[in-house]
């Protein structure tokens, strides 16, 4: 993360095949959000539609040569952090990940609360820290989100990031739906 100026930690992409239960997660989540994501599509006139499954995505993203894949895990210990930012990897975006805290906070690890930043049009960004116990998961927007005003809907922007660990050593696994290029 360091020689990118993405902060302090480590990451590490898995490689196809996906483990069983990363594919797995990937799949049923994916299924379970399809609905929402063309939904948000439509809401801002962007006319994406997702296919009901994960494999049709995953053709679209590999037509357009996003054919590495995108879960990771990533490991932070004490004064590790990671800087805000989108996971975009290409063209093809589908509008939702996943993240999974895998470790005990106040336990095994304090700080490193998940950030996301709303970059609102005309106005001053809004923060949120959500702290996340072992086991529990929390659906984030990959880029933005339709908000509605009086003309209609328009994108509020988000970026995420983690928050400083304290002490410790923090595991979390990141399910990002498309493949990169």
């Amino acid at each position: 993360m360091a020689r990118f100026h993405f902060g302090r930690g480590e990451y590490q992409y898995f490689a196809y095949p996906l483990p069983p239960l990363v594919a797995e997660l990937r799949e049923a989540l994916y299924g379970k959000l399809t609905h929402t994501a063309s939904q948000w599509m439509e809401a801002l006139s962007l006319g994406a539609e997702f296919p009901a499954g994960l494999k049709g995505f995953m053709d679209r993203c590999h037509a357009q040569g996003q054919t590495r894949p995108t879960p990771l895990l990533l490991r932070y210990t004490a004064g590790d952090y990671n800087c805000m930012h989108q996971d975009l990897y290409g063209d093809v975006v589908f509008p939702f990940q996943v993240i999974f805290c895998l470790s005990r906070p106040d336990e095994e690890f304090t700080g490193g609360e998940l950030l996301l930043v709303e970059q609102r049009p005309r106005a001053q960004s809004v923060g949120h820290a959500v702290r996340l116990e072992q086991g529990e998961a929390v659906v984030i927007t990959t880029r933005y989100r339709p908000v509605r005003g009086s003309r209609g809907y328009y994108r509020s922007n988000f970026r995420h990031g983690v928050s400083q660990i304290h002490s410790g050593e923090r595991y979390t696994l990141g399910i990002v739906f498309h493949d990169a290029a």
